[in-house]
């Protein structure tokens, strides 16, 4: 499967994988069970909502967790952050649920913070931009690429999501 985040990859020569997935809205776990990785190595993509003026922030999870926007706020300077609802996302990025990804908003003025916890990771997989495709990849090159910061900003999550 080519799209424009695997071309850009390919453009600047990073190394990763591409796996395609069935094309419905799978969360993180059902993700990492498709694929049999560990669910800790899936990461998600969470559009949080800053209360004044300006692009939303794209906070990049461990499956298993949920985004802690007390943690969130902290590590950007931000007052008080809020989720917008799925369709909310979805307008804001251009992307349906379940293919929200940094790598697909590139230069679009989002901020990205990746979970502190990917850095135990050689490589993460993440949303390839689209329902059906995730991209595993060094976690450096999506450091880079997306100009993330790396805090601590997730919660294991109590239950399944």
């Amino acid at each position: 499967m080519v799209n424009n985040i695997t071309r850009l990859l390919d453009s600047r020569k990073i190394p990763y994988t591409a796996f395609e997935l069935p094309a419905e809205k799978l969360g993180a776990l059902e993700s990492a069970h498709l694929l049999g990785v560990p669910p800790e190595t899936v990461y998600k993509t969470i559009v949080v909502i800053r209360p004044k003026p300006g692009k939303p922030i794209l906070a990049v999870i461990p499956g298993p967790n949920r985004v802690d926007l007390k943690l969130l706020a902290a590590a950007t300077g931000e007052k008080k952050l809020t989720l917008p609802t799925e369709r909310e996302a979805e307008e804001l990025t251009g992307l349906q649920a379940g293919g929200i990804s940094p790598l697909a908003l590139l230069n679009k003025g989002f901020q990205v913070v990746i979970d502190d916890a990917a850095r135990e990771h050689g490589e993460i997989y993440v949303s390839g931009g689209q329902r059906g495709l995730n991209i595993r990849l060094p976690v450096a090159a999506l450091s880079e690429l997306t100009r993330a910061r790396f805090a601590a900003i997730s919660t294991p999550e109590s239950g399944n999501s």
